[in-house]
């Protein structure tokens, strides 16, 4: 099994509003979303899937409706201009790291696992954890702890790696654990998770990934189309939340004289939908998964 999907059910009832339509998962993975979404389409829908891990490629699926495209999904409007695609009824997004990832210990996703220090989603590209824990300047490290890990003491936490590397190169997982050997052990796996997104987040730029994603989503949608994204921590749930309410992610919109703003989506529903007791006790990977539904004015 590569991951169990999160919210299987309730996000393809929220994003399949035409059987006839096109469809597009961001996130392939192991095309457990993929799979529910083409049982719901007709002979005559379609869908397109992206994924820029080449390990998921192994997952495609057989289905004359179905391409699966080995893009980051930052690349959405333009790979999709490719196959003629201009608008779609429905997209979605199942954001962060997959459980295949995570239990692949050579990727250097996982705290649990001594690997080499990578935490790349696509393997072809320059920039891994290595470079960003050894080549980053000091300031540089400490704003990437604060604003992706929402570490406190962000400048300490980079101060301490920038003198630890001038000795050794910081090469695996358990030698960045090793810098902050001091963590007591009832805070430790909270922390080394938080350092761990924080220079995932990095190597990955996913948020920036996600915004460019959010845009070219409004701009391919159809009327009525829905934009359905779960998400797994506060930075990526607040783009989204922002991005649905007022088509921005940061400032206020401009409004007119009464007070009223233009609006890109309505929201399906006004909070965001999470797992229930029973899908967190089967996939802990639900414990912190959040779903926004817009659906495009």
């Amino acid at each position: 099994m590569y991951h169990n999907p999160v919210l299987l059910k309730d996000s393809v009832d929220a994003l399949v509003t035409n059987p006839e339509g096109i469809y597009v998962d961001c996130t392939f993975g192991g095309g457990g979303h993929s799979r529910e979404i083409l049982s719901r389409l007709s002979p005559e829908g379609r869908l397109f899937s992206f994924d820029q891990d080449t390990d998921a490629l192994k997952n495609a699926i057989d289905d004359p409706r179905f391409t699966l495209i080995n893009q980051n999904f930052r690349f959405l409007e333009n790979s999709l201009l490719i196959y003629g695609i201009s608008q779609v009824d429905g997209i979605l997004a199942d954001l962060g790291v997959s459980s295949h990832q995570f239990d692949e210990a050579e990727r250097g996703f996982s705290i649990r696992s001594n690997a080499p220090l990578d935490m790349r989603m696509n393997v072809m590209q320059g920039l891994d954890a290595k470079r960003v824990i050894n080549d980053y300047e000091e300031e540089a490290l400490a704003d990437i702890f604060y604003y992706y890990g929402e570490l406190r003491e962000a400048r300490k936490l980079a101060r301490e790696i920038v003198h630890k590397r001038k000795n050794k190169v910081i090469e695996t997982t358990q030698d960045l654990k090793d810098v902050f050997s001091y963590m007591p052990p009832h805070k430790s796996n909270k922390f080394f998770a938080q350092l761990f997104q924080a220079v995932r987040i990095e190597v990955n730029q996913e948020l920036d990934v996600l915004k460019e994603m959010l845009v070219q989503s409004y701009r391919i949608l159809k009327p009525g189309g829905r934009l359905v994204v779960i998400s797994y921590h506060s930075l990526e749930d607040r783009l989204v939340k922002r991005f649905l309410k007022n088509g921005m992610f940061e400032g206020e919109p401009e409004r007119d004289i009464y007070g009223n703003y233009k609006k890109s989506f309505e929201l399906v529903k006004t909070k965001a939908i999470v797992p229930d007791d029973a899908e967190i006790e089967e996939n802990s990977r639900a414990r912190s998964a959040k779903m926004r539904i817009g659906s495009k004015i």
